[in-house]
């Protein structure tokens, strides 16, 4: 494996332009060449995953352990396995280019088709997930496209070692390395990637709102956002204590810095009384600090439980990504409907409730790229999809929502083929 050095540079564009012009060659290849590159990058991973863990060693020792981004930025040999074994989902699924959506022939004679062709060239902005360093790639390759990879500085040595997995198989292929770009961490390189549009084609911001938000106001390319979680559990009256217990447990304990957690537990007033106590012991063994509405504070303060605030108005709305989470007590269904329209993010939503009627309408009425009923928001994953994996999760509604994968790395061309036709 050859890490490939970036000497100092003044600009970003010879790089970016090389990258663009790989991009027709990555187009050029068939399905079933896209197919086994892939397969030989998760090879490769496996075969270096010492050489990745110790470049990823590197980085988390700069970062302190309590940083909730430090549980984001570990890998070790499991986490290696999942992500080339997500690589090998994505080599399995159907190619997303070359679909006919529509053929009809014109009066005219013309016989004109609507196809999906690769986007071209992605861009993806993201901070201290160095999985997301081999999703985005193979993704990007899997559907004929390039990628500008743009990571955190936390994460920079384990990217370039993951980096260096790719071009080595690209290279053994011939195929232009530059398919796959990291940029330099310099952050006085974003503007200039944010105003590329001769380069790159579409842009996608992954991680903290300030990230999304600096990108949506500064792009001259189009985006697509994946945007942070804030995410609520709605234990609804007639919801099995129990049931909820497990699922409020699991969305906010099972791991706590990814964007599907669990952020607000709102609970009808009904049974707040009963439930909020059933959190205390397995709250208190994790360390999650809550911050309380009047209500739940008092069950909570009554229950012994510590680790306890008075909530303020900014920790509704708050995407925690660590061990803290907000309550809120509701009078009734609507009143929850009305707190998650205000407050949610538009990720993940979830009721916990026996009521068939009030789920259904629960399923209907948010509006939210992943709403459940009686499950833990943390399945919103493009690889529990049976996706592959995910450049991130969309909670837009223009290309793409949800997971934001495989399928959606395309847009669409019309085709015409006529004999000599003109128009009169």
């Amino acid at each position: 494996m050859r890490v490939r050095e970036k000497k100092h540079m003044n600009t970003i564009l010879p790089l970016l332009e090389k990258t663009k012009s790989a991009s027709r060659e990555v187009a050029m290849l068939s399905d079933s060449e896209r197919a086994q590159l892939i397969l030989d990058i998760a090879q490769n991973l496996e075969e270096n995953r010492e050489k990745v863990l110790e470049a990823n060693a590197r980085d988390a020792e700069k970062m302190e352990d309590s940083d909730p981004k430090k549980d984001r930025l570990l890998l070790n040999e499991a986490r290696i396995q999942s992500i080339a074994s997500d690589a090998r989902n994505i080599a399995s699924l159907p190619d997303p280019t070359g679909k006919v959506l529509l053929s009809r022939t014109l009066e005219n004679g013309i016989e004109l088709q609507k196809v999906t062709v690769p986007l071209g060239v992605v861009g993806v902005i993201y901070e201290s997930r160095p999985n997301v360093t081999v999703d985005v790639a193979v993704l990007a390759l899997r559907s004929g496209n390039a990628v500008i990879l743009r990571g955190g500085s936390d994460a920079e040595a384990s990217n370039t070692a993951l980096v260096a997995v790719i071009h080595d198989v690209l290279r053994s292929k011939g195929i232009d390395e530059n398919a796959v770009q990291l940029l330099p961490t310099d952050r006085a390189f974003v503007q200039e990637l944010l105003e590329a549009e001769k380069y790159v084609d579409v842009l996608i911001p992954r991680g903290s709102q300030n990230l999304i938000q600096f990108v949506r106001e500064h792009a001259r390319i189009p985006t697509i956002e994946t945007g942070a979680g804030v995410c609520h559990t709605f234990v609804e009256s007639s919801a099995d204590l129990e049931k909820a217990k497990a699922i409020v447990l699991n969305a906010k304990l099972q791991r706590p810095s990814v964007c599907n957690a669990l952020d607000t537990i709102l609970v009808s007033q009904d049974i707040a009384q009963s439930f909020l106590p059933m959190l205390v012991n397995e709250f208190r063994q994790a360390g999650v600090e809550i911050f309380a509405d009047e209500i739940s504070f008092s069950v909570l303060q009554e229950a012994g439980y510590s680790l306890l605030q008075k909530a303020s108005e900014s920790d509704f709305g708050r995407e925690f990504l660590g061990l803290k989470c907000s309550i809120k007590v509701v009078d009734s269904f609507d009143d929850a409907l009305v707190h998650i329209a205000r407050y949610s993010s538009r990720h993940s939503e979830s009721i916990v409730s026996e009521n068939k009627d009030l789920c259904d309408r629960f399923l209907r009425e948010v509006d939210v790229a992943a709403v459940y009923s009686n499950a833990s928001t943390r399945f919103t994953d493009g690889s529990v999809f049976g996706l592959g994996a995910e450049i991130g999760i969309s909670t837009q509604k223009l290309h793409a929502r949800g997971p934001f994968a495989l399928e959606a790395l395309v847009t669409q061309k019309w085709i015409l083929r006529g004999d000599g036709q003109v128009r009169q």
